[in-house]
């Protein structure tokens, strides 16, 4: 039986199967989308009591059912999908929509896909007649656009659902604004209907629903039954029918037209809120009052006001403590503000190991100095909720730019006890920045700046990596080291491709054991054999009047292809950044 929304008014959902499953004997004993096929009087019952508490529409067992989570071959999760299929029509008997639920398969690495296994689920399901789909808990919306698309291709009557998990600021774990998600399903066309789903309790999606203007969009919610708690060894949602069913009608009264619950829900919650929805019918819904505009007033810094001016920039790399003194780098800072430097950039632990928070010395340098600061942020040590954290922090204390990195790889003896918190790269990291500025930066949001080696060997794949960026927020890039010939060719096509602010990359080196340690030992650099030999015999005097003389002929061959400079301070050395500095502004290559 298809849905179809034209014909109908609230669609409700039965709740959660797999928690309130776990409360029924001998289901203890059974894996829930297994228990299709060893007791399918036990999923039936279930289906059964939420469609007698007021649901209109039922989902399959099949959340979990794939390859990777019932450690079966297809064939099995063939037969566990017919079972389910078969269980809920069975129950629904013509008295409520059978949806064919579709849940994501975990993948072991980024270039995992599981795209053929979706199209076998979504095969098998049409075969048995499915018109009705359900993709729930994505945290990503190329997977399920990329199934409902697949789906509207075998069947284009069908009517297809797209819900995302959000924690309760409204992101996802992989740190995307849920709203944005909505929205890129939306413009894809291949879906017909949208939401959100479990991770959060009815009060916070109450309240992601009234910030922002759904008008147009058919929209589904299905909050957990609050969080859970631990008691007496079982984990147990506290939140009673009465609050989930109140907090649900305020939701539906902002026009969303498709309810439900997920983790935690029973009967009972959809018993109290089918309750309250027949008791308002009648009336209308109010919609919301207010949209986010994605329009921000930008309260720029200085640094990116001169970049729109057009006029050449310079930032100059400065490392931070590997103690608590914090003087020499203050001090380093007012000589390299003095001498022209527009901004500091503070690496953020290079190397995986421990320095001075990048972040909080911006904010001391910034303040003792009033020369602006870009911290490094990076993906490594930090999970999103630190991170969010540490952005509103750097909010307040008003820095406004950022450089975005996934961070150096932990040193293989460290690796036992220093972990990565997450799988999160640059890319991601820069989404999840720009869509804060959205929102709870909108009136002084982040400028994003990101990485770029222009001595990668595949240099149209790392173009592509930037273009990336650029569409997830990052409006400049700072390029590694500049030494060959090759690398001013690369800057040159990425002059010619790229949308966003580029800052060449400038390191002098100070003296033949340096180079020789740039040249072998520090990735993503290239230095030439013939730079290598130009230091060897010299004295620390004649190192530093080549390193001067190399940077500034480096600086003359780039410029037509910046916007600035990115000067990276070696070893403290900031005579040989200050005296750069006098003749780029003095040959006319900044200011």
């Amino acid at each position: 039986m298809l849905y179809s929304p034209d014909k109908n008014g609230c669609l409700l959902f039965d709740g959660a199967m797999g928690t309130y499953f776990l409360e029924h004997g001998d289901a203890q004993q059974l894996a829930c989308e297994t228990a299709n096929l060893s007791s399918p009087h036990l999923i039936a019952n279930i289906h059964k009591s939420y469609i007698a508490a007021g649901a209109n529409a039922i989902k399959t067992n099949t959340f979990g059912a794939n390859t990777r989570l019932t450690g079966g071959d297809f064939a099995q999760v063939r037969r566990i999908i017919e079972a389910a299929w078969s269980i809920a029509l069975k129950a629904a008997d013509g008295d409520a929509y059978v949806f064919a639920d579709i849940g994501p398969i975990p993948l072991e690495s980024e270039d995992d896909s599981a795209t053929a296994e979706y199209h076998d689920i979504v095969d098998t399901f049409l075969s048995l007649g499915a018109e009705n789909f359900l993709l729930e808990t994505f945290p990503e919306c190329d997977t399920p656009i990329e199934i409902a698309s697949y789906i509207k291709q075998k069947c284009p009557k069908s009517f297809v659902i797209c819900s995302f998990s959000v924690t309760p600021d409204g992101f996802t774990k992989q740190g995307v604004q849920g709203a944005s998600l909505i929205n890129r399903v939306r413009s894809s066309g291949c879906a017909d209907a949208f939401g959100f789903n479990c991770l959060s309790g009815p009060s916070h999606l109450a309240q992601l629903v009234k910030e922002y203007n759904w008008t147009g969009c058919r929209l589904s919610v299905m909050p957990n039954a609050g969080y859970p708690a631990m008691v007496s060894n079982r984990t147990v949602y506290m939140t009673s029918p009465e609050y989930f069913a109140e907090k649900m009608l305020e939701i539906y009264n902002c026009g969303a037209s498709i309810l439900g619950g997920c983790c935690g829900t029973t009967p009972a919650h959809i018993a109290a809120l089918s309750r309250l929805l027949k008791a308002s019918a009648g009336r209308e819904t109010t919609g919301t009052d207010s949209e986010k505009d994605v329009r921000v007033s930008v309260k720029e810094s200085r640094f990116s006001r001169k970049l729109a001016e057009g006029k050449r920039v310079v930032a100059v790399e400065l490392d931070s403590p590997a103690d608590g003194d914090m003087e020499g780098f203050i001090s380093a800072a007012r000589s390299l503000r003095d001498a022209g430097a527009d901004i500091l950039t503070v690496a953020d632990c290079p190397v995986a190991r421990a320095r001075m928070d990048s972040s909080l010395l911006a904010a001391v340098t910034m303040r003792e100095t009033q020369i602006e600061i870009m911290p490094h942020l990076t993906c490594r040590d930090r999970n999103l909720n630190a991170t969010k954290a540490l952005l509103l922090g750097l909010n307040g204390a008003g820095i406004s730019d950022v450089l975005v990195v996934t961070g150096d790889p932990v040193q293989a003896p460290d690796k036992n006890e220093i972990q990565r918190m997450m799988r999160f790269h640059s890319l991601m990291l820069a989404g999840y920045i720009s869509d804060l500025n959205s929102s709870v930066f909108a009136s002084s949001p982040f400028a994003i700046g990101g990485a770029l080696n222009i001595n990668a060997v595949n240099f149209p794949a790392e173009l592509g990596r930037a273009q990336k960026k650029e569409q997830a927020g990052i409006t400049r890039f700072l390029t590694q080291p500049v030494f060959t010939e090759q690398a001013i060719e690369n800057l040159s096509l990425a002059r010619k491709t790229l949308k966003s602010s580029i800052l060449g990359g400038i390191m002098p080196l100070v003296s033949y054991r340096n180079a020789s340690f740039a040249a072998n030992e520090i990735a993503g650099i290239t230095v030439p054999d013939e730079i290598v030999e130009r230091y060897r015999g010299l004295s620390r005097e004649q190192s530093a009047e080549l390193a001067v003389e190399l940077s500034c002929g480096i600086a003359e061959k780039i410029s037509d292809f910046v916007d600035g400079y990115y000067l990276i301070t070696p070893f403290r050395r900031v005579e040989i950044i200050n005296e750069i500095l006098g003749r780029l502004y003095d040959n006319g290559y900044c200011g």
